[in-house]
């Protein structure tokens, strides 16, 4: 699934996902603020807003009024085991059916990779 055709705050739901799955943020680490995060990424604060909502939704933050969001406990996990989901069920089948129809052999590309 091409990610250009994915909406802005889904891209940068998806960025911030990655950064607690790969440990950036760590379960009680404190997100960064709407404004800041939107400034970083050159993006609309309503939009990371919506974004960050989502992970609110989720359970994969807690809000603190006034002090801001943190990751919450087991977020990193939880969110792997949705991508690993969403990853298996949505894009491994396009790619497979990509090497099918470009004549590639699976085995060729794991010796090539490893």
């Amino acid at each position: 699934m091409p990610q250009s055709s994915q909406p802005v705050y889904l891209k940068l739901r998806d960025r911030i996902a990655a950064a607690i799955i790969d440990g950036t943020y760590p379960d009680g680490a404190l997100l960064p603020s709407v404004r800041a995060f939107a400034a970083d990424q050159g993006a609309n604060p309503l939009t990371v807003a919506k974004a960050y909502q989502l992970f609110q939704l989720d359970g994969l933050v807690e809000v603190q009024r006034g002090v801001g969001m943190f990751v919450a406990r087991g977020a990193a996990e939880k969110l792997r085991r949705s991508e690993r989901e969403r990853f298996l069920e949505i894009e491994w089948p396009a790619i497979c059916q990509r090497i099918e129809r470009l004549g590639l052999r699976p085995a060729e590309l794991l010796a090539e990779k490893l």
